[in-house]
């Protein structure tokens, strides 16, 4: 691929993930808010890969710790990495990433494989990796208990499952209306 459509996609997708923090959020006494911004870790990992996954979560990142107020209830600066949400802020290249690679490994031979499969990649690096970082940071910057922590992030995983069914529509549709579309950084057969 160009690197300048590379260059662009990334950009894209990081503005996505900016667009999905008007969102208002729904904030939890956890200290963590209810946001879309998840669905974009999802969809940047199965519809760019892993690599341009990763690097569109860390373009996002890198302009929310400049102080652009690209989250969800306009927060941005260094001091959104200090708070309990931190670990699930850090989370997302990661689990962009490891969405992409399991895009790329898991079958893809029709739109409706592709959408199962964006589903499968989804919750396991959208909602499996970002959920375990999340817990880490309740538990070190919250001082939440372990068993407080993962009780606290259960809340979540339902949204968060709706999230990568809409995320699998999202990858069932481009299949189907752009076969030759490289999920996962491979093409479509």
């Amino acid at each position: 691929m160009k690197s300048s459509r590379s260059l662009a996609l990334v950009s894209l997708f990081a503005a996505l993930m900016a667009v999905f923090g008007l969102i208002p959020k729904i904030d939890l006494p956890l200290g963590v808010p209810i946001t879309l911004q998840t669905l974009g870790v999802m969809l940047a990992g199965c519809l760019l890969g892993p690599r341009r996954g990763l690097q569109a979560m860390l373009l996002f990142l890198a302009a929310v710790a400049l102080g652009l107020p690209l989250l969800s209830g306009g927060r941005g600066g260094f001091g959104v990495f200090l708070a309990p949400s931190a670990g699930y802020l850090l989370a997302w290249p990661l689990g962009a990433w490891v969405t992409g690679l399991l895009m790329a490994a898991l079958p893809a031979g029709s739109a409706r494989s592709t959408a199962i499969s964006a589903f499968v990649a989804s919750a396991v690096g959208g909602l499996v990796v970002v959920h375990a970082f999340g817990v880490v940071g309740l538990v070190n910057i919250a001082s939440l208990s372990w068993t407080q922590a993962l009780y606290g992030t259960l809340v979540f995983v339902p949204g968060d499952l709706i999230k990568c069914a809409v995320c699998a529509l999202v990858v069932h549709t481009v299949a189907r209306g752009v076969p030759e579309w490289n999920f996962g950084g491979r093409a479509l057969k």
